[in-house]
């Protein structure tokens, strides 16, 4: 098994049985750009379960939730961004965090018998290097046998 690659709209994952849809939040519990705005266009559960999970004292970085949206799709919030993109932090993206969202990540895919979809996570306003991030994804998902697919949007010409 291998990570695959595919154009398309991650909020849409193509195929059939369960499917999780994992995507990177930060740590201050704000939701407004990036590839939460696809995700909030879809379905409302995931951003109000964010908003209310950034409340409690299990909220951190490293930590992932699950929240179902349809009888067969999931949305897995996990936290792995430091704040915000800034000039002072320009990197937000704690590569050890991510790692915990991943194996936390599979654990849960294989308990659904899920298969997992995202964007390239990490990589646009987290500002990780996806060279990095690739490995780590098909290193925790591929590597426990969970089919893997990363959605890039097609380019408009």
């Amino acid at each position: 098994m291998t990570l695959q690659f595919a154009l398309g709209d991650a909020t849409a994952p193509a195929g059939a049985g369960t499917k999780v849809i994992a995507h990177v939040c930060n740590d201050r519990g704000g939701w407004g750009k990036g590839f939460v705005l696809a995700v909030s266009g879809r379905w409302r559960e995931p951003e109000q379960d964010y908003r209310g999970w950034s409340r409690t004292a299990d909220f951190r970085l490293g930590a992932t939730r699950l929240v179902q949206v349809e009888s067969d799709v999931w949305v897995a919030n996990m936290v792995a961004q430091h704040g915000y993109h800034t000039t002072a932090n320009p990197i937000p993206l704690r590569y050890d965090a991510l790692e915990e969202c991943l194996a936390t990540l599979a654990v849960e895919s294989a308990r659904l018998a899920a298969s997992v979809h995202m964007p390239r996570i990490g990589f646009g306003l987290a500002g990780g290097r996806w060279e990095r991030i690739a490995p780590m994804i098909e290193h925790a998902l591929v590597g426990a046998g969970i089919s893997t697919t990363v959605y890039d949007l097609p380019r408009l010409r």
